[in-house]
């Protein structure tokens, strides 16, 4: 069965950094063999893709991103990172991990990130 803890959240301020992770678990395979995914929903928004990264570590990052956050997989600890530089207000939003296995998706619980000075 396929597990995804999200964990790294918490208050920061504008400028700040901050370095989420989600452990996987129960992937067929290996994670290097997924397309890795982090989201992220800010209150009354719909669910947005924020990064993602292929077995091959090709990445894609929404515009909103570009250039501040990173995606990275250390697929010996099973995990998958973004790190959050240069944060903003409108960053603050749950971030999701997910992951697509054998036609199903799934989502881990999400952790909160709040940018406020």
């Amino acid at each position: 069965q396929v597990q995804l803890v999200e964990s790294g959240g918490g208050l920061v301020q504008p400028g700040g950094s901050l370095r989420l992770s989600c452990l996987a678990s129960g992937i067929p395979g290996s994670m290097s063999n997924s397309v890795m995914n982090w989201y992220r929903q800010a209150p009354g928004k719909q669910r947005e893709l924020v990064a993602e990264i292929t077995g091959d570590g090709g990445t894609y990052y929404a515009d909103s991103v570009t250039g501040r956050f990173t995606i990275s997989t250390d697929n010996a600890k099973k995990t998958v990172y973004l790190q959050m530089n240069t944060v903003k207000p409108d960053d603050t939003a749950v971030y999701l991990c997910g992951v697509r296995v054998s036609g199903s998706y799934y989502w881990g619980q999400g952790t909160q990130v709040t940018v406020s000075s």
